[in-house]
């Protein structure tokens, strides 16, 4: 699943007419360098949550699946059946019913293109029993106190004294942590509540039910129109 459905508040004026998935880095919508990567991984079947200006994500690659044979691409249109995006818990929870007990779940506005995709590491969160296992990476300027601690034995730490990574938006899911008794909201949310994520980790962290491992590799949240510039 393919996060697309956030204002870019901090992104104006660029976001006031384009969705911030579709700005252009190095002459590709940024949300491209994830579906491709996904692509490259084996990975054909992928999932846009959409809200504001979401009807030009759909627009710009109605033609994906043609373009590359067996894809798959379906939406989960927030802004059009409620008027508002649901957040990220929100709008898993929403689009449960499109996804499989074991998913990957990412930013459309994170770049980060030498992230592999692997079944590998689908096939070993299947057999560990977590619920959750999420990438993460060094601190940014913007958030150098990090989310997360990170485990000698390879577990994510809500409480941690000691050093805290940045959660990296690309972790794989097993379903269950988006039901009860992990979750609140219905499958399928359709009431519409907008849920963030962060406390659903939380839970799961402190119940040890959380793996992470981190990525050193290039990776940049792109938030503000300067990073977008450094980007090239």
């Amino acid at each position: 699943m393919l996060l697309a459905a956030g204002r870019g508040v901090r992104m104006r004026p660029l976001t006031d007419t384009t969705p911030k998935p579709l700005l252009t880095v190095r002459g590709k919508p940024l949300m491209q360098w994830a579906m491709e990567a996904l692509q490259a991984g084996g990975f054909t079947r992928l999932v846009v949550n959409t809200a504001w200006l979401g009807e030009q994500i759909e627009e710009h690659f109605a033609g994906w699946p043609q373009a590359h044979p067996g894809a798959e691409l379906a939406f989960s249109h927030e802004g059009q059946d409620f008027g508002y995006a649901l957040e990220t818990a929100g709008g898993i929870s929403r689009a449960l019913p499109l996804l499989g007990d074991v998913f990957w779940v990412l930013a459309g506005d994170v770049y980060a293109p030498d992230f592999a995709f692997r079944q590998a590491s689908v096939d070993r969160f299947a057999a560990s029993g977590m619920l959750a296992h999420i990438w993460l990476v060094p601190n940014p300027a913007h958030n150098l106190r990090g989310d997360f601690g990170l485990s000698a034995d390879g577990r994510a730490l809500n409480a941690a004294d000691g050093e805290r990574f940045t959660y990296s938006t690309i972790g794989l899911y097993h379903r269950a942590l988006f039901e009860a008794p992990w979750c609140d909201v219905l499958p399928g949310n359709p009431q519409g509540a907008a849920e963030p994520l962060a406390p659903l980790l939380r839970r799961a962290m402190d119940a040890g039910r959380v793996s992470a491992e981190l990525y050193t590799g290039p990776w940049t949240d792109v938030g503000t129109p300067e990073r977008l510039k450094e980007l090239g």
